[in-house]
């Protein structure tokens, strides 16, 4: 079985090789969010180029769509699209491959970039997943600061409204947005409470663990009567000290020596994953 653990450090550099061709991109954010899209792409959906029309394939929303390099990237490994196809292109004027989901573009279920719109769409393709009988699960994944949008909490009621245990959202919980720390901006703790007080399945977990998630999203697909939402602590810019846990690199385009130890980086914890 692939080594996911390993296979992170090369999507996070396919990720900074897309940002640097790009000239741009919210590279905090790709990297806190990797090891949830390796998770669900490489081990957990039912999706693949194959069954992309399938009527009973997974489905998943990029709520949080500026992380759109790192899906970018994931998207290109599992063969949805071509790499260099992708960087040669990124955005670049009258290009499709733009800064947030397009569903014009192979594998992409839904457009999203303003806030708050990934989980009450979720919400629906679950609901409509219940009511013709299907047995395919619905994810999203969502940014910390994206929670201060009302529409959330609109989905998240509905959800256990409709009971939609074939919903799961993930919540990259990385404590850091554009203008600084969450709890500063608009304070969210304690999100496990409030996830459970609408009458959701909490999962709390290190969200950069690989086995941690894993774990996670089969707890998840075991939860009945009602959707579960995990709530993946991670850090801003994982995987380079370079970046990590600092709110200037939530878009940011590293220097060539930034770019030379955040790659140096990478490769050293590629290595020890290799050798775990």
């Amino acid at each position: 079985m692939e080594n996911l653990k390993a296979k992170v450090f090369d999507l996070r550099k396919d990720t900074v090789d897309i940002i640097m061709a790009g000239k741009g991109g919210h590279i905090g954010g790709d990297m806190s969010v990797m090891e949830i899209l390796t998770a669900l792409y490489f081990r957990v959906m039912n999706v693949s180029p194959q069954n992309a029309d399938d009527p009973d394939r997974d489905r998943f929303v990029l709520s949080k769509g500026h992380s759109m390099e790192a899906y970018y990237a994931v998207l290109c490994a599992k063969g949805f699209l071509d790499l260099d196809d992708v960087k040669e292109k990124f955005s670049k004027f009258g290009s499709s491959y733009i800064g947030h989901p397009n569903n014009k573009l192979p594998g992409i279920e839904m457009n999203s970039g303003s806030l708050g719109h990934g989980l009450p769409v979720c919400v629906g393709m679950a609901l409509a997943g219940k009511m013709n009988k299907k047995e395919y699960r619905v994810y999203t994944v969502m940014g910390d600061g994206e929670l201060a949008e009302g529409s959330v909490w609109e989905g998240a009621m509905a959800a256990s409204q409709y009971h939609l245990d074939n919903l799961c959202a993930v919540v990259d919980r990385n404590r850091l947005q554009i203008s600084g720390c969450t709890e500063d901006v608009m304070g969210h703790d304690d999100l496990a409470e409030r996830f459970s007080s609408f009458g959701w399945q909490v999962i709390n977990v290190s969200g950069n663990d690989m086995d941690a998630l894993l774990q996670a999203f089969s707890q998840a697909a075991e939860t009945k009567g009602r959707p579960s939402v995990i709530i993946a602590n991670t850090t801003k810019g994982f995987g380079s000290p370079v970046m990590e846990n600092k709110a200037n690199w939530h878009h940011k385009v590293p220097t060539q020596e930034e770019y030379n130890q955040i790659i140096s980086d990478f490769a050293a914890k590629k290595e020890a994953a290799l050798h775990e």
